[in-house]
């Protein structure tokens, strides 16, 4: 199976200027980006799902990268939104600040995929140099371009 991160994440489940100060509040405003985008009906729900996951695990990866995600019945097919916060969250109890964050909502049927699908974004955002290129993207539309360039998978 390939996957091109651009097939799942849309210029309108993206914002490069992330208001939120907390974890919580970051996965509430890119939930709702996807919310807006008609691709989560039950935000709360979700939300929930979300928080209980990052209470088994924290999804902070390294390098100020996070990816929360969730395997849920809320949603028909792979759904990724993206916050970026040049000041970072907060994202453990040990000090790391998580600058981008990829959300990543996955229907519970595709359990491969779902796999394929975080270990994407971990491997792309490993990348310092196409990282570098995500942090400093001045558009959505160059932050798009930037994804594009990254392999599939």
């Amino acid at each position: 199976m390939s996957i091109a991160l651009t097939d799942l994440i849309g210029p309108k489940h993206i914002t490069l200027n992330l208001r939120a100060e907390t974890q919580e509040e970051a996965m509430r405003e890119i939930v709702g980006l996807l919310v807006a985008a008609d691709k989560i009906d039950n935000p709360q729900e979700f939300l929930e799902q979300l928080r209980a996951r990052e209470t088994t695990n924290s999804t902070y990866a390294a390098d100020g990268v996070a990816f929360p995600h969730a395997r849920t019945n809320l949603v028909d097919e792979i759904v990724v939104g993206v916050g970026r916060s040049e000041a970072g969250i907060p994202w453990t109890g040990r000090g790391e600040m998580a600058h981008l964050i990829f959300l990543i909502a996955v229907p519970e049927r595709l359990i491969s995929d779902y796999l394929v699908v975080v270990g994407a974004i971990a491997r792309t955002t490993k990348d310092r140099p196409l990282r570098t290129l995500l942090l400093h993207a001045e558009s959505v539309d160059e932050f798009v371009a930037t994804l594009l360039s990254a392999p599939s998978i």
